[in-house]
C-alpha cells in the first residue's frame, strides 16, 4: 500500500494551500468554544463560577479602595433562564474603562503586578459576560457610580468574540442609591443543582473574609453573614522577583530589558532581597560555574627539599642582589605560610611582595618579572616540568624522580584528601592508585595550557570517574558513587573561587549557557526570604474569628507559616481546625481549600491541599483514620489559605492549586502545627474525662466509706471533699464563716494539691457589702450584690485566702476559674 508521505510530492501546491488555511483567532473567540477551560462547563457549575467571579471582583475593588465590603447576591429565575444580580460598595468604575473590564478577555491591571489578589489574568468577570450571551443572547446589563458623582453609568454590552472587544447596545446614566459602587446583571441557561456548591462558597467567603458583610438571595434560602471585624487586609505593595525560582528564560528576558551595565546592578535592581553583599555572593557562586574554582595545593614541607627562595632567585635577572633577595624571601614566606595557595593567590603574593621591595629598594619589577617569579614557584608547587626540562622533585632524594620522599607532591595532597573523604575499608594502595590517577588528569590540564589548575564542578567531576573508573578496572576494587562525591566536594572545598570580573550585562544576555550559570548561583546563593508586604495573609487570630464565626465548634486552631518563594513569586501558607461542638461527627471531615482568600469550591480531587490533607497520618493527632491515610473521620473542619502573588492553579478556572512541591511542603507543615494544637486539646480532654470518671467512683466510695467507719467507731460522719481533693491532687477552694460579735468573718482558702502552680481567678458574690478585705482583692457593687474578685497564684503545696467582714444573714455565691472543673473542688 502507498504510504501518503510517498505521494505528496506527486502534488505540488500543497504546503502553500494548508499554509492559507492557517489562521490566528481572537483569545475570546477561543474560550467561546472551550468555556469548560474557565469552570463553565454546565449549568450548574457556570451559575456558581459566574457568582465567584463576581463576587472575587468585588472584594478586590473594595479592599484596594480601603472600603470594608459590603455585597449583594440574587438568583432570581427569569423564564428559561436564571438572572444572578450582584452589588457592590467598591469604588465604581470609569465610564472609560467599564467597557473594557466587562467586555474584554485578557484585561486587567494585575497580570504583571507581584502582588496578592483574586483576580490576577483579566479573564474571570469577562468570562461570565461571555457564558451569559452565549446562553441567553442577551447583554450584561451594568451600572457604576463613582464616589461624588450625581449619577451612574449605565452600559448594555457583549463581547464580539472575533474582536475581543465590548460591543456596547446601550449606554447612558441612571440614578442609583448607592453612592457609590458597581452593579452587574446577566441572565444565563442554568440551574440550581449546585445550590450546596454555591452555598458553601459564600460561607466560606465569609470565613476567609471576616471583614467582609455577604447576603445571598435565591429562589429558595436567603443568608447573611455580618462582619467579625472591621479590620480590613494589610495593604499590599507589588515586589520585584525572588532570585530563588525565577527560570532560566525569565531571566534572560529581564537581562533584555534592564538598564543595568553590571550583573551587581542588574541582580540588586531587578530583584527583591537584593543588596550589594548578597550581590557579591551569588556573583562567587557564578564565578565557579562559570570560570570553574583553582585548585589550592599545599605549600612544600621542609622535609621536601624544594627551596621557593632559589627558584624566585634564578628567575629573577638584573635586579641587584639585595633587591632579588629580599623579593623572593618575601614571596618564599607567603607561600609557606598560607595553608594552601591557588595561582591567583600566588600572583596576589608576587605583586605585594614586588610592590614592596620596589618602595624599600627604589629597583623596579616589572610584569615580565613578575610573570617569570609567579611561574617558577607555581611549577615547583605542581612538580611541573620546567625550562630545563627537570621536575622539582629532581632536586630531592628519591630515585624513581617523584620527590624527596619517592612520592609526587600532587599525588601525596591528593591521597591525604582523598583518604579523609572515603571509608577507611579502603585499601591505602587503592587510594594512593586513585591519587596517582586523579594527579595525571591535572597534569593532563597543565599539558592543555591550564597551567592555574582551574576547573568546574562538572570537570572535576569528570577526573574523579575517569580515575575511579580505571582504579575500579585495574585494582578489581568498588569505587562507588557515594566515595566519590565525597573526594569531589573535598577537592572542590579547598579549591578557590577565582577573583575574575563576571562578564557585563551585554556579554551575558544571549548567552543562554553563561545565563543558566547565573540562574543556579542565584538558587545556590543563601538570600532572605521574599518580603510579605506584596502578600496579605488572613493571620491566625482572623481565622480563628473566621471559623468561631460560622463554625459552633469546641475547639480551635490556627496556624500562619513564614513566607516561602515558588518559581520567584513568594507565598504564605495558613491552615486553621474547628472540632467538635455542633459540628457533623459521622462521616468524613470538611476540607476547605483557599487560594487569595476565595474558596475553592470544585476539583478537590485535583487539588495540592487534598492531597496534602491525606497524606498526613492524622491518627497521630487524635483522629480516627480508617486504612491510615485519607481524609479523617469526625467532627473536624480543616482550612488551607495558599495566598500568593502567582498562586499555580491547575486551570484557567482557578479550581485547584498545582502539586508544586515547595507549596505542599508549606501546607503540610501549617496543618501539622494546628493539629499539634489539637493533639494536646484531645489528650488534655481524655484526661481529664479519665479523671472525671476517677472522682466520680471516689465521690461514691468515700460517702459509703466514711458512714461505715462512723457506724463502726461511733464518731461523727468525716467531712470527704477535703479528701477528695488531696486524692485527686485538686485545687480545693474552700469558704469558712465564723462569726464575730455583730457580723461575720468570711475566709475563702485556696488549697493548691496539684503538682503545678495555679493562678485563679476567684469571684465572691455577697447580698450585703463587705468591709475589711484582704490585700489583693477588689469590690464593686452592681444592682444591690457587691462582686468581690480575688486573683491569687498558688505555688504547688501551698495555700492562699482572702478574708473578709459582713453584717449577719449575708449570703454568698462563689465563683472559680483558671482551672479546669476536672481539677478543681469547690466547698462553699
Amino acid at each position: 500500500m502507498t504510504s501518503l508521505q510517498s505521494t505528496l510530492g506527486d502534488e505540488p501546491g500543497i504546503a502553500e494551500e494548508l499554509a492559507e488555511s492557517q489562521q490566528s483567532i481572537s483569545i475570546a473567540e477561543f474560550f467561546e468554544k472551550n468555556k469548560h477551560m474557565l469552570g463553565f462547563d454546565s449549568g450548574a457549575r457556570g451559575l456558581v463560577t459566574a457568582v465567584k467571579e463576581a463576587v472575587d471582583n468585588a472584594l478586590d475593588a473594595a479592599e484596594e479602595s480601603g472600603i470594608l465590603p459590603d455585597i449583594y447576591v440574587e438568583i432570581q429565575e427569569a423564564g428559561d433562564y436564571y438572572r444572578l444580580i450582584v452589588e457592590d460598595n467598591g469604588p465604581g468604575l470609569t465610564k472609560e474603562t467599564l467597557p473594557k473590564v466587562f467586555g474584554k478577555l485578557l484585561y486587567g491591571s494585575r497580570f504583571h503586578a507581584r502582588e496578592q489578589s483574586r483576580g490576577q489574568q483579566g479573564i474571570g468577570i469577562s468570562a461570565a459576560v461571555l457564558y451569559a450571551q452565549l446562553t441567553s443572547g442577551k447583554p450584561a446589563k451594568i451600572t457604576s457610580r463613582t464616589q461624588g458623582s450625581s449619577e451612574a453609568e449605565y452600559f448594555e454590552l457583549i463581547i464580539d468574540t472575533d474582536e475581543n472587544e465590548p460591543e456596547i447596545s446601550v449606554e447612558g446614566t441612571t440614578s442609583w442609591d448607592r453612592p457609590h459602587g458597581t452593579r452587574i446583571e446577566l441572565e444565563m441557561e442554568a440551574n440550581m443543582r449546585a445550590r450546596q456548591q454555591l452555598h458553601d462558597y459564600i460561607k466560606h467567603t465569609a470565613v476567609v473574609n471576616p471583614h467582609a458583610r455577604l447576603e445571598l438571595r435565591e429562589p429558595q434560602e436567603h443568608f447573611k453573614f455580618e462582619r467579625a471585624t472591621d479590620q480590613l487586609p494589610e495593604e499590599t505593595e507589588e515586589i520585584r522577583p525572588h532570585p530563588h525560582g525565577v527560570e532560566l528564560g525569565t531571566v534572560m528576558k529581564m537581562l533584555t530589558a534592564t538598564d543595568s551595565q553590571t550583573v551587581s546592578g542588574f541582580l540588586q535592581e531587578e530583584f527583591t532581597r537584593v543588596g550589594k553583599k548578597t550581590a557579591e555572593s551569588v556573583i562567587d557562586e557564578f564565578r565557579d560555574r562559570h570560570f570553574g574554582r583553582e585548585m589550592r595545593w599545599r605549600p612544600p614541607a621542609s622535609h621536601e627539599g624544594i627551596d621557593l627562595h632559589a627558584a624566585v632567585e634564578d628567575a629573577t635577572a638584573n635586579k641587584g642582589h639585595d633587591a632579588t633577595a629580599a623579593f623572593a624571601d618575601s614571596i618564599a614566606d607567603a607561600v609557606t605560610d598560607s595553608d594552601r595557595i591557588a595561582h591567583h593567590e600566588l600572583v596576589a603574593a608576587v605583586e605585594s611582595a614586588a610592590d614592596a621591595v620596589e618602595d624599600d629598594h627604589g629597583t623596579t619589577f616589572g610584569d615580565t618579572v613578575r610573570e617569570n617569579a609567579v611561574e617558577a614557584v607555581w611549577l615547583e608547587l605542581i612538580d611541573a616540568v620546567g625550562a630545563d626540562g627537570k621536575t622539582a622533585a629532581d632536586a630531592g632524594d628519591g630515585e624513581d624522580g617523584t620527590g624527596s620522599d619517592g612520592e609526587s607532591r600532587l599525588v601525596a595532597d591528593l591521597y591525604d584528601l582523598a583518604d579523609d573523604a572515603t571509608s577507611t575499608r579502603k585499601d591505602d594502595e587503592v587510594i594512593h592508585a586513585f591519587a596517582d590517577r586523579l594527579t595525571a588528569k591535572f597534569e593532563d590540564e597543565h599539558a592543555d595550557e591550564n597551567v592555574r589548575h582551574r576547573l568546574t564542578h562538572k570537570r572535576l567531576r569528570a577526573h574523579v570517574d575517569r580515575a575511579a573508573d580505571l582504579t575500579e578496572e585495574y585494582d578489581d576494587v568498588s569505587f562507588g558513587e557515594t566515595a566519590r562525591e565525597n573526594v569531589i566536594e573535598a577537592i572542590w572545598s579547598v579549591m578557590a573561587t577565582v577573583p575574575d570580573d563576571p562578564p557585563l550585562v551585554r556579554e551575558l544576555n544571549g548567552d543562554r549557557d553563561a545565563t543558566s550559570n547565573l540562574v543556579d548561583a542565584m538558587r545556590a546563593t543563601d538570600i532572605m526570604a521574599p518580603p510579605t508586604r506584596c502578600l496579605a495573609p488572613i493571620s491566625e487570630d482572623l481565622i480563628t474569628a473566621g471559623l468561631e464565626k460560622e463554625f459552633d465548634a469546641e475547639f480551635y486552631s490556627s496556624a500562619t507559616r513564614d513566607a516561602g518563594v515558588s518559581g520567584g513569586d513568594p507565598f504564605i501558607v495558613e491552615a486553621g481546625i474547628a472540632y467538635g461542638g455542633e459540628l457533623e461527627a459521622d462521616g468524613t471531615g470538611q476540607v476547605m481549600r483557599f487560594a487569595n482568600r476565595v474558596p475553592l469550591v470544585y476539583q478537590r480531587g485535583a487539588c495540592a491541599t487534598t492531597d496534602v490533607v491525606k497524606s498526613i497520618g492524622w491518627r497521630n493527632y487524635g483522629l480516627d483514620q480508617p486504612g491510615g491515610s485519607g481524609l479523617p473521620n469526625g467532627p473536624v473542619v480543616i482550612m488551607v489559605h495558599v495566598a500568593s502573588t502567582n498562586v499555580p492553579f491547575t486551570s484557567e478556572s482557578k479550581d485547584a492549586v498545582a502539586n508544586v512541591p515547595e507549596i505542599e511542603d508549606e501546607i503540610e507543615l501549617a496543618i501539622r502545627e494546628a493539629a499539634r494544637e489539637l493533639k494536646s486539646f484531645l489528650n488534655k480532654r481524655r484526661s481529664m474525662e479519665k479523671r472525671r470518671k476517677k472522682q466520680n467512683v471516689l465521690g461514691k466510695i468515700l460517702p459509703e466509706m466514711a458512714t461505715k467507719v462512723a457506724e463502726v467507731t461511733g464518731r461523727d460522719e468525716p467531712d470527704i471533699d477535703d479528701a477528695i481533693a488531696r486524692i485527686m491532687n485538686n485545687v480545693l477552694v474552700e469558704r469558712e464563716v465564723e462569726e464575730n460579735g455583730d457580723g461575720t468573718v468570711v475566709s475563702v482558702v485556696v488549697e493548691n494539691n496539684s503538682g503545678t502552680n495555679e493562678s485563679l481567678e476567684v469571684t465572691d458574690i455577697v447580698s450585703v457589702e463587705p468591709t475589711n478585705l484582704s490585700d489583693g482583692a477588689t469590690v464593686v457593687e452592681m444592682d444591690g450584690e457587691w462582686f468581690i474578685t480575688w486573683e491569687p497564684e498558688v505555688s504547688s503545696d501551698d495555700e492562699a485566702a482572702l478574708e473578709y467582714e459582713v453584717p449577719e444573714d449575708a449570703t454568698y455565691d462563689l465563683d472559680v476559674k483558671g482551672v479546669e472543673s476536672e481539677k478543681l473542688t469547690v466547698k462553699s
